[in-house]
């Protein structure tokens, strides 16, 4: 038997589970001190109780053999595809809902479409990145290459025409540095990927927190992208389902690469080894859909982008420029006076308690940065930006 040598390519310690690490070290060694943590972007707040009803209900109806459910259909229930449907077409975004697959997160859609393509394939990548594009790339034994955010272009970088790439990840809002594409931004990527016939795998993950108007929420809000893009979303930060697990991935049937369909062979690979995300939870993320659940979680929302506000607000008082934070959970600061990422990690960790996630960890371009998730609860977030606010 053969390993997949690719696979022992990617770095020992997944940065999360690094940063996990070094801060049991430090609990360790000074279990008297409290810990702020802004690092891993966890929610805090508890669901919604409309939504935790809703599961309560959709449970109860598992005991009854007239309402039982068992395996469900393969893209997921019909009644949670329109839902998601109707939420794009709220915002006046054409999502069919056949085009609609639910699924247990957006992580694992990210890393499952790599099923779809062959290993000979070109991938583009932002630079920082959430590690998850990078590592099931590199796992495919696909050639990878970058475009580079810098803090000159806003962490926003732009493509290269000159530069071929077959398969493009965005995510805007960006993990980690909280940067938000423009509308004329995306129809540039768009019209790269159709130069190019390259496909584009946008992560909306974090569409909710965008504030400003003006910012789009889906690729599809592109034109041109239904032929070229496939996007992935998710209830993890939106109404926290990070321990509950629901999430959606929209391939337009109007996709087609190479003489095949990619929405026909999603829901083939789909029917093959996915079994379908739970009733109950499908129960509830439709119940998030409505009327009464946008508000509810709308409100979680607000809290989470409250301690954005704080954050950037500490780090402006300290003269130390930041990116994010208005538009995205994810405030992305410059570490102070050149420090590398995971010196001033060390720094902030050891003086004060605060535990980030270095930049550096996100790719070369992330070196001498850090990213704060705002997920924390207020009273962490407070005692952390007094600190932050007097570096």
């Amino acid at each position: 038997m053969k390993v997949n040598h690719h696979a022992l390519e990617l770095e020992q310690n997944y940065l999360f589970s690094e940063v996990a690490k070094r801060i049991r070290k430090y609990q360790a060694e000074h279990p008297e001190r409290e810990l702020l943590k802004l690092s891993i972007g966890d929610v805090t707040r508890p669901l919604s109780r409309i939504i935790t009803e809703e599961m309560k209900t959709a449970a109860e109806e598992m005991s009854h053999a007239e309402t039982f459910h068992g395996y469900g259909a393969e893209q997921g229930e019909p009644f949670l595809r329109e839902a998601i449907a109707a939420y794009y077409h709220k915002r006046g975004i054409a999502v069919d809902a056949e085009d609609v697959f639910v699924s247990d997160g957006a992580k694992c859609d990210l890393g499952n479409l790599c099923d779809l393509f062959d290993a000979d394939n070109t991938v583009l990548l932002p630079n920082p990145v959430y590690p998850v594009y990078y590592d099931t790339s590199i796992m495919a034994g696909r050639r990878v290459i970058f475009a580079d955010g810098t803090k000159e272009n806003g962490f926003l970088p732009m493509p290269d025409h000159s530069v071929h790439a077959d398969i493009i990840y965005l995510c805007s809002p960006n993990n980690p540095t909280g940067a938000v594409y423009s509308k004329e931004q995306l129809a540039e990527w768009v019209q790269y990927a159709q130069e190019n016939s390259a496909l584009i795998l946008f992560d909306a993950a974090y569409e909710a927190y965008i504030r400003d108007p003006e910012l789009p929420h889906s690729i599809f809000e592109i034109a041109g992208a239904a032929n070229c893009a496939i996007e992935i979303n998710s209830l993890s930060k939106t109404a926290g389902f990070t321990g509950v697990r629901c999430g959606w991935t929209v391939v337009p049937r109007t996709l087609q690469f190479d003489g095949a369909s990619l929405h026909d062979m999603w829901f083939r690979r789909m029917a093959t080894k996915y079994n379908g995300t739970s009733y109950i939870i499908q129960r509830a993320a439709a119940k998030v859909f409505t009327e009464e659940g946008l508000r509810a979680v709308q409100q979680d929302i607000d809290y989470y982008m409250e301690n954005a506000r704080i954050l950037k607000e500490a780090l402006a008082k300290a003269g130390i420029h930041s990116v994010g934070g208005e538009n995205a959970p994810y405030v992305w600061m410059q570490c102070p006076e050149n420090a590398d990422s995971w010196t001033f990690f060390d720094t902030l960790l050891y003086q004060y308690g605060i535990a980030g996630t270095p930049g550096v960890g996100f790719g070369t371009a992330g070196q001498g940065w850090l990213r704060f998730s705002s997920f924390g609860t207020r009273e962490t977030v407070t005692k952390a930006a007094a600190y932050l606010a007097a570096l």
